[in-house]
């Protein structure tokens, strides 16, 4: 589990408890910003007691199980990977995932992002886009994916990633 996916399902609890997030960060004995930062996907760094706090606070428990299912395919990874294929340096996974959850294209990062959205194959946009919607509301992810596709003047669609298949 990303830790993108952990705050969505922090903020689903949160919100099925009518707590605001203000309410929540004090008794969890963190500031709001961290917690409006867990929730969102962006928090770059939070220890496991912090969260446990937060979890505990919203009567959920964190639990480590062994891994039957089939992996699913690493969309980010294969992303970034297609992304910086014939570049000198790399787009980083948390680069990525950053870029679709703020639509702002990372510093340096502009070309990686234009030759993903151009020349990766639509399959994995989609998959891409499927893995970020769980972290972000599908208007927010293409809202995002505009602003980013305008940003780096890319020259297909954003719509195509968000069709069905």
């Amino acid at each position: 589990m990303r830790i993108e996916e952990l705050g969505r399902e922090l903020r689903r609890a949160r919100l099925a408890r009518e707590l605001t997030q203000a309410q929540l960060a004090r008794a969890a004995g963190i500031s709001r910003e961290t917690l409006n930062r867990l929730e969102s996907g962006l928090v770059s760094d939070l220890g496991l007691r912090k969260v446990l706090a937060v979890a505990d606070q919203l009567g959920l428990n964190l639990a480590l199980e062994q891994g039957v299912r089939p992996r699913r395919p690493d969309y980010v990874r294969m992303a970034c990977t297609t992304a910086g294929v014939s570049l000198r340096t790399p787009l980083g996974e948390e680069e990525l995932i950053r870029a679709l959850l703020t639509g702002r294209v990372p510093r340096g990062k502009r070309v990686h992002l234009r030759t993903l959205f151009d020349e990766a194959p639509l399959p994995l946009l989609r998959g891409l886009a499927d893995e970020a919607a769980r972290w972000s509301s599908p208007g927010k992810l293409q809202r995002n994916l505009d602003r980013l596709a305008q940003a780096v003047e890319s020259s297909r669609p954003t719509e195509q990633w968000l069709t069905t298949r």
